[in-house]
């Protein structure tokens, strides 16, 4: 402890300590224990290079740019017999246990209204399932269909983590085997003042927050998730985020581009629906490799520029679904090696906090950082990175807000407009508006069918259809 202290006097950080004396013994450890697990030479290392003096501005962030290549989807442009190899090169690799899930889950649903961990949230229109439902049958259906269980990795936080077990727990982990899930938080960062000193949420707490979705490959290896996967013969993570129901979370021919293409890393492109729309985008920078510009930091002039055929030269969008191999994920999370580290990025933010006599705070305006990583960041590390195109109304409709775009309401039309086309596939009678939304809410489960061709084969397959009417669950 005394060493500690003084670590903590020497950067600079000694007011952590300010009310030590005052805390019970069991407020001591925890704040021990906080304090012990702060880096305070990498907190001073950020706050001089992202605060006090940052970086480059947008214009030479985006200096010497060209749009990154990606593999068109067939009815795009791209080759059927190579999207045919892929699927066939991923359900192998399904077969023989090779690929693992991997959802990055440690938000609340506070933007939705909800007080509960955002993949508790109820988003299909009729069952009213859950995120962490619909994914979990879209698991089981794989293991179903390839004969073997796909194991799931789920990465919460500290604010969430016992929520989300007890949630899993109270529904019988949705028929999943409890061994096939598992469950780890992900690491935390103290936020700063402007003059780089730590903040307090409390006498005896440190204002730490989540180290973002790029400190989830840290995170798999320090929990044990890596070793894991190492020893049931896993060598590939598919993953994705909590808040996208549609998101095809195993999807072989995907598996099959990464493994044909020698790729540690691979990611899915969404054409962008207009040129604001807040999605990173891929690119190729000037020394040739492949990296994922956030939309802040892409200068204007490139967000609206168009190429011959009038589409959106720079139109590759980054919808946070992506493929690593494990042994990769191993390396950068590891730590050690500069050269393979993620680099972390600032955000400032409104920080309640305890100012020196203990008396709480609640900021009006922007008053601490934050430190986060992006895990797109890993893509100018990786070796043969594949790019391939996704629809948006097969695998992207995420509940981020409350109302307007990205919300319940809009996920859940596009999954009601993903089942009529389905169904109208099959030769069903439904009736639409025009943008594809039928009339009636009924549910397709992943159980059920997870695709066009599941569903079509799965309908035809029944001895007796029902009539597809309102409330029909399927």
């Amino acid at each position: 402890m005394h060493s500690l202290r003084q670590s903590y006097e020497a950067h600079g950080q000694g007011h952590v300590f300010r009310h030590f004396d005052t805390l019970d013994a069991a407020g001591q450890a925890e704040l021990i224990r906080q304090a012990g697990e702060i880096d305070l030479d990498e907190v001073d290392h950020l706050f001089d290079t992202l605060v006090r003096h940052p970086g480059a501005g947008n214009d030479a962030i985006a200096e010497g740019l060209s749009p990154a290549e990606f593999i068109p989807l067939p009815d795009r442009g791209g080759d059927a017999a190579r999207w045919a190899e892929a699927a066939a090169a991923g359900e192998a690799a399904l077969r023989a246990g090779r690929v693992a899930a991997f959802t990055v889950a440690g938000g609340q649903g506070t933007r939705l209204g909800f007080d509960g961990p955002k993949g508790t949230f109820p988003v299909t229109p009729v069952r009213h399932a859950s995120l962490f439902q619909v994914f979990a049958e879209k698991i089981a259906a794989a293991g179903e269909r390839y004969g073997r269980a796909v194991p799931w990795f789920i990465m919460t936080s500290t604010i969430n983590h016992a929520d989300t077990v007890a949630f899993f727990e109270a529904n019988g982990h949705f028929g999943l085997d409890p061994e096939q899930v598992h469950f780890f938080s992900q690491g935390l960062m103290p936020a700063v003042d402007g003059d780089g000193r730590i903040l307090m949420s409390g006498p005896g707490e440190i204002a730490l927050s989540p180290d973002g979705h790029g400190g989830s490959l840290r995170a798999l290896v320090r929990s044990g998730a890596v070793a894991t996967m190492e020893a049931a013969g896993i060598d590939l993570i598919s993953y994705f985020q909590v808040d996208n129901p549609l998101v095809r979370c195993i999807d072989p021919a995907f598996i099959g581009f990464h493994l044909l293409g020698g790729s540690e890393l691979s990611s899915k492109a969404l054409p962008k629906a207009y040129p604001e729309e807040k999605v990173g985008i891929f690119c190729r920078d000037a020394a040739g490799r492949d990296v994922v510009i956030e939309y802040s930091d892409m200068p204007d002039r490139l967000t609206h520029e168009r190429d011959a055929d009038g589409q959106l030269r720079f139109r590759a969008g980054s919808i946070a679904i992506h493929l690593f191999d494990r042994d990769f994920v191993k390396r950068l999370g590891t730590g050690g090696d500069a050269s393979v580290a993620l680099p972390f990025h600032r955000a400032h933010k409104k920080v309640p906090h305890v100012d020196g006599t203990g008396a709480r705070v609640e900021p009006t305006e922007p008053n601490g950082w934050k430190f986060e990583m992006f895990v797109f960041d890993a893509l100018p590390f990786a070796k043969n990175p594949v790019i391939i195109e996704t629809a948006r109304e097969d695998d992207f409709s995420p509940v981020k807000n409350a109302s307007g775009n990205d919300s319940p309401q809009t996920s859940r039309d596009d999954q009601l407009r993903q089942y009529a086309r389905w169904a109208k596939a099959a030769g069903i009678d439904l009736a639409t508006d025009g943008t594809g939304l039928p009339t009636v809410a009924f549910e397709v489960t992943p159980r059920f069918a997870d695709t066009t061709e599941r569903f079509v084969a799965a309908w035809r397959a029944l001895a007796d259809p029902p009539a597809i009417g309102e409330g029909t669950i399927l």
